[in-house]
């Protein structure tokens, strides 16, 4: 199933495939949409871009086109004619710049365009009916770059004016790869790029502004934190438009990938690629696992520490509890009826691993959040399998078979936050908020034995201990992989030697039922001979006895 229907017509996206949503050719525009430029000089380049702008075969009425001059001197002017306004931010920088255009935007869908991209005149009309179709959609034109003279007016057949021009070869690559971002691709956030890309202003509002602490890599990172808010990422061929000269990506791809990889890494946790250290600590964790702070110190302290010995080092744990009313007992301390509470406190109140809240406190950008009962431990493994058990299938949630008694049930669970949030983006009304789950991502029961999870604490053998006995396991496993393999060739050569030993039997049994009959055939030629001798023998013996007449 790759998607179902929701109220209104609309269906649901699983995983990155949003070929579900079959977007019609023809549709009636209703959606606003706000095109942000910023632009930092060159205006020359900027004139013909509002000159695209203004071809546009989407509705004008619903068209806003703000322009951004990120404190260009001389100052930017906007042509007569225009529909254009113009913002002035001071502050230097693309993510400010675009933050304060969006900051004056008041349309249902943002489209991010640069200053020296030429849209072809269908373009803003092939991102619309996108979203028209679905509320949580980044949807990415084909950008292809030309090296021709700028033209003083935008001629009418651009086609002709800036071909030969180069494709996108990245982002081509990337869809191509991925079955145009459908096949469960690693990160298709990594398809968001400001040039010419628009996004449901809802999803933005969700996910937040530009990140303007980033020198570089804002981009990616805004497409990550959409992503992490439920966005579905779309290629669309048909929104292309022209770059006017090569970009600075182009000309330093090594020198910017060395500036923004410094920032991203500590943002982005699925670049794990880029977390190569073993033992340091991030900005935004890979996982954050969520614990109740007052369910008793013995039980409290062996899940956390088991977490901290987990071979997943890119980790963080929530406890959460009345920690901001919490008062120690300083001349009773033995009968304080808040002991454990306080104990809980003391004993992680330094670790900077565990954050001590009043109310669950997951920072928005963090991939997957485990929920773990207190007085459930897992093994130094079991939080690493699990992880790879969500990452290989794309599942949106795995649950834990803890214990399943008259009582209920009691499960761990891993949650995938994307996932969780785009299913709140399209449950229905009283729906169980897991069965949205398992439409847009899926989900899976595993038992805790099968994961190593039990109910007594354990004495921490190491993150190297674990890795080592994980990778033993793995040498193992390969090692009988190949032992079977091998036995699969044997039982092959075994059946092509039987098959040789039935074909020569059939030939031996012909050969004999041949030689028998010629056996038969000789032995009858025999007893005939010796019949014949015999009939000879007695004529002459007769022959012989007879007396000779007178």
């Amino acid at each position: 199933m790759s998607g179902t229907e929701l109220g209104g017509g609309v269906r649901r996206v699983r995983g990155n495939d949003y070929r579900v949503l079959q977007p019609p050719e023809h549709f009636t525009p209703e959606l606003r949409v706000s095109v942000i430029v910023p632009a930092y000089g060159a205006q020359d380049k900027l004139d013909l871009v509002l000159q695209g702008l203004a071809r546009q075969t989407y509705p004008a009425e619903l068209t806003e086109i703000i322009v951004v001059d990120n404190g260009s001197s001389p100052p930017l002017r906007l042509p007569e004619g225009t529909t254009a306004r113009l913002v002035v931010c001071e502050r230097p920088g693309r993510a400010n710049a675009r933050n304060a255009g969006l900051a004056e935007a008041k349309g249902d869908v943002i489209h991010w365009l640069d200053s020296d991209v030429v849209l072809t005149p269908g373009a803003v009309e092939a991102h619309m009916r996108w979203h028209h179709t679905a509320p949580y959609l980044s949807v990415t034109g084909y950008i292809r770059f030309t090296s021709a003279p700028l033209p003083a007016v935008l001629p009418e057949d651009l086609e002709a004016a800036f071909e030969p021009a180069e494709p996108h070869a990245w982002l081509v690559g990337l869809v191509e790869r991925t079955d145009g971002l459908t096949n469960n691709p690693v990160r298709p956030f990594s398809l968001h790029v400001g040039g010419a890309t628009s996004v449901s202003a809802r999803l933005v509002e969700a996910a937040g502004p530009m990140d303007d602490d980033l020198i570089l890599g804002q981009d990616t990172e805004m497409g990550y934190r959409l992503a992490q808010a439920g966005a579905v990422f779309v290629p669309e061929p048909r929104a292309r438009a022209y770059h006017l000269g090569p970009t600075m990506r182009m000309r330093e791809q090594q020198r910017i990938d060395r500036v923004s990889h410094a920032f991203v890494a500590d943002r982005i946790p699925a670049y794990q690629w880029l977390r190569t250290h073993p033992g340091r600590q991030w900005k935004v964790p890979y996982v954050t696992a969520v614990m109740d702070g007052t369910a008793g110190y013995e039980a409290v302290r062996a899940g956390v520490d088991a977490l901290l010995a987990s071979t997943v080092t890119d980790l963080s744990v929530v406890l959460v509890g009345p920690w901001d009313t919490l008062d120690r007992d300083r001349r009773a301390p033995l009968k304080d009826p808040n002991l454990d509470l306080v104990l809980v406190h003391g004993h992680y109140e330094h670790e900077p691993r565990v954050r001590l809240a009043t109310t669950e406190e997951v920072h928005p950008s963090v991939p997957f959040v485990l929920r773990l009962p207190a007085g459930w431990v897992p093994g130094e493994d079991s939080l690493a399998r699990l992880l790879n058990l969500a990452r290989t299938e794309g599942l949106g949630l795995v649950n834990v078979l803890l214990r399943e008694s008259a009582e209920g049930v009691v499960a761990a669970r891993l949650e995938r936050v994307a996932s969780f949030a785009r299913a709140r983006l399209v449950a229905r009304p009283g729906e169980e908020l897991d069965d949205a789950v398992d439409d847009v991502s899926g989900v899976r029961w595993v038992d805790a034995e099968t994961y190593d999870f039990g109910d007594e604490p354990r004495e921490p053998v190491g993150r190297r201990a674990a890795y080592k006995a994980r990778i033993q396991a793995e040498a193992e496993a390969e090692r009988l992989a190949k032992e079977a393999e091998r036995l699969r060739g044997q039982v092959a050569k075994w059946r092509e030697e039987a098959a040789r030993w039935r074909k020569s039997t059939v030939e031996l049994r012909r050969e004999v039922g041949a030689l028998r009959r010629e056996l038969h055939a000789a032995q009858r030629a025999q007893r005939a001979q010796q019949g014949v001798r015999a009939l000879l023998s007695g004529r002459v013996k007769r022959a012989l006895g007879r007396k000779p007449r007178d």
